[in-house]
């Protein structure tokens, strides 16, 4: 799954009409932890089951058409390498970038985790 899979999978939609705004989140593995030390790669576990609800009580706010997450898990992933791709449309702004910041928020508070390997 790429980004593009993603905008074509939004663009198909038959409610795409109503959507005015989409906003993507592309995360990425970092050279360094928050507090500065230096890594290697990460691993990423999902509890899917979360994930679908979360997904599922996101979609049913006002004005959201879609919301996708695509979370690359299970496998060694190198500094540079895509963790998440993150897609919200709806129709204006505010629920939008609303609905984005929740949705990565609890996905990363509440369904992943993960494993990073240091230098």
């Amino acid at each position: 799954m790429s980004l593009e899979d993603i905008k074509k999978r939004i663009k198909a939609l038959p409610d795409y009409p109503k959507v005015g705004m989409v906003l993507y989140h592309n995360g990425v593995v970092r050279q360094t932890t928050r507090d500065g030390k230096e890594v290697t790669g990460l691993t990423i576990t999902v509890d899917h089951q979360k994930l679908q609800e979360i997904i599922k009580e996101q979609k049913s706010k006002s004005g959201i058409v879609e919301v996708i997450v695509e979370i690359f898990e299970n496998k060694v992933l190198h500094v540079g390498d895509d963790v998440m791709f993150l897609a919200v449309a709806g129709d204006i702004r505010e629920n939008v970038i609303e609905t984005l910041t929740q949705t990565l928020n609890r996905v990363k508070s509440e369904v992943t985790s993960k494993t990073q390997f240091m230098k």
